[in-house]
């Protein structure tokens, strides 16, 4: 076992107008030198990495930080050091799960969003949250990225307990993928750094009555499920306009193949809840096989030493984000109108 230095926790900062450059060109406008992040002084934990460290590092310095305090650094690195590829794949998951209800599908339908732009708004919610893990809900760009998510949901009415669920699934479903067929299973500290960061996350989104248990978050999402997962006409409208789009991701010869890889990586209560064909169960044992395999390779690989955050996120809306963007440019409603500095929301109105 390597030996780890026991870092000390800053306090997450942004660099000062008066330490760097006053604003970057972006796309659609100068970015402030407050939305411009530095990742050393923002993140002083990652930012020295012995030269050759062992390969439970991270998961060391995670069992050296305190899961409430540190709860957004030690998901950070979770996220963005341990298992970026896990994560994304699993919160693909978790977004394509809450449409599983009928009123968050009947809403997404209303919005008609995932029906005629989904790949931008698959990526505004893959950047947002990116945004909000890589740099925390207290800093500038975090803050920004909180409003813009904030106001795209205040144009619909969306129950507190809808957006209760929706906030669960982000902490479980990466769990469960993770201690199912991630490289190595978590430790106790990034079960709880999850739950926290995710509290802390729905609190500033004005979301009421989030438990203060991790089991009782999770027994509460599991009644919600039992009590609200129904087919719904919605359900298979937002489902199939998803996952169209996971697959036109890939060559068009490989398509059928990766949506039977897609469901049959979904479990029988969403199944049921799209109203799709049950995959078989050899399809799935093949599935979780290739899974298991490729985490079988990734625990022999070197100790990833750059996080994979906002700057290795996929996506094809925003070609070159992170530069020259910053939160208040995404989403369907940005907060600066893009390409003018007035005007109204650029999509119309909800309910």
């Amino acid at each position: 076992m390597t030996a780890t230095p026991t870092p000390t926790p800053r306090v997450p900062t942004t660099r000062s107008a008066d330490a760097g450059p006053a604003a970057l060109p972006g796309v659609f406008g100068a970015i402030p030198a407050a939305m411009v992040a530095d990742p050393e002084e923002e993140h002083p934990v990652t930012a020295a990495v012995p030269r050759r460290p062992g390969r439970w590092y991270w998961r060391d310095v995670i069992a050296g930080l305190d899961p409430v305090a540190d709860a957004a650094e030690i998901h950070r690195i979770t996220a963005a050091y341990e298992f970026p590829w896990d994560y994304q794949r699993s919160l693909e998951l978790a977004l394509y799960r809450t449409f599983c209800v009928p009123s968050v599908s009947a809403v997404l339908a209303e919005a008609g969003e995932f029906r005629d732009r989904p790949q931008q708004r698959y990526d505004d919610t893959a950047l947002l949250m990116a945004e909000l893990v890589e740099h925390g809900v207290d800093t500038p760009r975090g803050r920004e990225a909180l409003r813009v998510i904030n106001r795209q949901h205040a144009r619909y009415e969306i129950t507190n307990d809808d957006m209760l669920y929706v906030l669960s699934t982000f902490i479980y479903e990466p769990l469960e993928w993770i201690d199912s067929v991630g490289w190595r299973r978590l430790h106790p500290h990034e079960r709880l750094a999850a739950f926290h960061f995710y509290r802390a996350v729905g609190q500033r989104m004005n979301i009421s009555d989030i438990p203060e248990d991790i089991g009782e978050f999770r027994r509460w999402r599991d009644d919600y499920e039992a009590r609200e997962f129904c087919y719904d006409p919605h359900n298979e409208a937002i489902g199939t306009y998803t996952l169209e789009l996971m697959c036109a991701w890939y060559p068009a010869w490989t398509r059928p193949a990766v949506r039977k890889v897609v469901l049959s990586l979904v479990d029988d209560e969403m199944i049921r809840a799209f109203g799709f064909r049950s995959p078989s169960p050899t399809l799935r044992r093949l599935g979780s096989a290739a899974l298991r395999a490729r985490s079988a390779a990734v625990r022999w690989m070197p100790v990833r030493r750059v996080a994979l955050g906002t700057e290795g996120t996929e996506n094809r809306t925003y070609p070159g984000y992170p530069v020259g963007y910053r939160p208040a440019d995404l989403g369907a409603c940005p907060i600066q109108p893009r390409g003018t500095r007035a005007g109204g929301c650029p999509v119309a109105h909800g309910r």
